[in-house]
């Protein structure tokens, strides 16, 4: 009799589930922006991991036959100073630039999350200690504070992934502390607490899951964020080398003011796959605010 109830339990509990994830995704769908920021999201990350297939030309090649040509069949988007691929560097440069955007903001997410879930469960001096060091992170515009500390470790892809992570974990922990804070007093946390679960346990294992589609938001949202930082510190000579194919390097050498009149196309080409991608995760991340974020229905 018990396991039937208790079968029975489960059953309505799944039940319950499935029909709560349709309607979330059903509600994602009609989100007439939130899909086409996940069609054109979907189309720059296929050219990026299908640029071998999509161009022949290697984007670190130049072709000095080639030198600014204007766009046609042989050269899709045109080429640029050093007669390289338009194209192809749009392709591969946004591996790189959607990479370290990926990567930073999960590790940033990460960071959060972890110390977001201590302070916010155990509270006392290490979380007023958190508390006022993520309050100093925010007080220094993220920008000026990754351009000061690459002046000393040097450009390069992972430096600029670190620094983006060290400094990019303040929003996803005053997010995750909140839900702790809050939660931490529900009735289910006691009842586990009061049995003698462990605390890690019941941090990770009870309260975690619930947290994770906040996190995940804000990992989605985080995305353009870091794209544009990227291709700022780029453009400015302080993110990966110039000979790393990326949307920012591109930026970054067509900057002469000949280019900017005569040759449009070599600074305009990066700036719309910038503009585009960035618009596309928005509105992505935006519609799965809307359809996952309890608080916003």
């Amino acid at each position: 009799m018990n396991k039937s109830i208790s079968e029975t339990g489960v059953s309505d509990y799944r039940k319950y589930g499935t029909k709560l994830w349709k309607k979330r995704l059903r509600r994602f769908a009609n989100n007439k922006l939130a899909m086409f920021g996940v069609i054109i999201t979907a189309i720059f990350v296929f050219g990026a991991l299908a640029a071998p297939l999509l161009t022949p030309y290697n984007p670190l090649e130049p072709d000095f036959g080639s030198i600014f040509a204007m766009p046609g069949r042989e050269h899709l988007l045109g080429a640029d100073s050093l007669g390289r691929d338009m194209f192809a560097r749009i392709l591969y440069g946004g591996r790189v630039s959607m990479l370290i955007a990926a990567v930073s903001s999960l590790n940033g997410c990460i960071i959060g999350m972890v110390l977001g879930a201590v302070g916010g469960y155990f509270g006392g001096l290490f979380d007023k200690f958190l508390v006022r060091l993520s309050e100093l992170f925010m007080c220094i515009p993220q920008l000026i504070l990754v351009i000061v500390v690459m002046a000393f470790i040097g450009p390069g892809t992972f430096n600029l992934i670190l620094i983006f992570a060290i400094t990019g974990w303040t929003g996803t922990f005053r997010l995750v502390r909140a839900e702790y804070i809050a939660r931490k007093e529900e009735t289910y946390v006691q009842v586990c607490d009061a049995f003698g679960m462990n605390k890690l346990a019941i941090m990770f294992k009870q309260i975690m899951p619930s947290v994770l589609t906040l996190v995940m938001i804000q990992f989605t949202m985080g995305i353009p964020g870091y794209v544009m930082s990227e291709a700022g510190l780029s453009f400015l000579g302080f993110g990966v080398p110039i000979s790393t194919p990326t949307w920012g390097t591109m930026m970054n050498a067509a900057k002469s003011v000949k280019i900017i009149l005569y040759n449009p196309n070599v600074w305009l080409t990066p700036a719309i796959a910038i503009s585009l991608f960035t618009l596309a995760v928005s509105f992505f991340g935006d519609g799965l605010r809307d359809a996952m974020d309890p608080r916003q229905q």
